[in-house]
């Protein structure tokens, strides 16, 4: 009994010291970002989180890094997003960053260390919205080769990290395959960005790159959920997500584009 006390009181320690170390990455990744005005230090920072990633035989890292590549995307987009709403004037900009300090916390907390199905669709879906976001953002100046390739690693990650709760034997050639559509997207919209403007993020406008891939990918992965289970898409599995993801174009096609910034964001 008194060793079954012991564990249980280092179970506790362990994980308030967790909670306290991911805490103190996302106040440390904020105040970074407020001390320099740069994002480099912040991305260091969260660079040297990772070190457990690499705390492996060199000929594992590869395995290691693929598997955490959906963390280093929403570590990654929420640091470039917080510099990038750190360039608003004034206040808005500072309060921008403060949600999306406590957005990181929730993820390293809340988010990050499930392993049920439905919470690795969302961490999927995170890493989507925000890399795709902060890439658009950031990226109107860049080599469209360059944000080609970073949409193909965006789209590959994700996907691959859904697929690989269903334990897929072909979830390396769908992931890769999926890559290509989401890249193609990011090379077509590349040439035409729409953003709207997000009002409980002053500085920061949501692309319309983003909503597009978002509606593609729940659909494809409702399509993927029925066929794994029932060994066919069902056309009830289908209706609701359908009829979800057209509506959504549709809107994006019906708003008029002086309510939205068109080129750079």
């Amino acid at each position: 009994m008194e060793f079954l006390r012991v564990v249980k009181r280092r179970s506790v320690l362990s994980e308030t010291i967790y909670i306290l170390l991911n805490i103190a990455l996302a106040v440390g990744v904020l105040a970074a970002t407020w001390a320099t005005g740069t994002p480099w230090l912040a991305l260091a920072l969260v660079m040297l989180s990772k070190w457990r990633v690499l705390a492996v035989r060199p000929r594992y890292w590869f395995a290691h890094i693929e598997a955490n590549m959906v963390d280093f995307i929403v570590s990654f987009g929420t640091v470039t997003l917080m510099f990038l709403a750190g360039q608003t004037l004034g206040g808005r900009g500072a309060f921008a960053q403060i949600l999306l300090a406590l957005f990181y916390a929730g993820w390293l907390l809340l988010i990050k260390p499930r392993t049920r199905r439905s919470f690795i669709t969302a961490q999927a879906a995170t890493a989507m919205v925000v890399g795709t976001m902060a890439l658009a953002s950031i990226s109107y100046e860049w080599p469209s080769s360059l944000v080609v390739a970073i949409m193909w690693v965006i789209g590959y990650s994700t996907a691959r990290h859904v697929l690989m709760a269903y334990s897929d034997n072909d979830a390396r050639l769908l992931s890769l395959i999926w890559g290509f559509v989401i890249a193609e997207l990011g090379w077509v919209t590349y040439h035409w960005t729409i953003a709207y403007s997000v009002f409980f993020l002053p500085g920061l406008k949501l692309p319309q790159l983003t909503l597009l891939v978002i509606g593609l990918s729940f659909l494809a992965e409702r399509a993927y959920a029925s066929y794994h289970k029932h060994e066919t898409i069902k056309r009830s599995d289908m209706v609701l997500p359908l009829v979800f993801t057209l509506g959504l174009f549709a809107v994006l096609l019906l708003t008029p584009l002086n309510q939205a910034s068109i080129g750079a964001i």
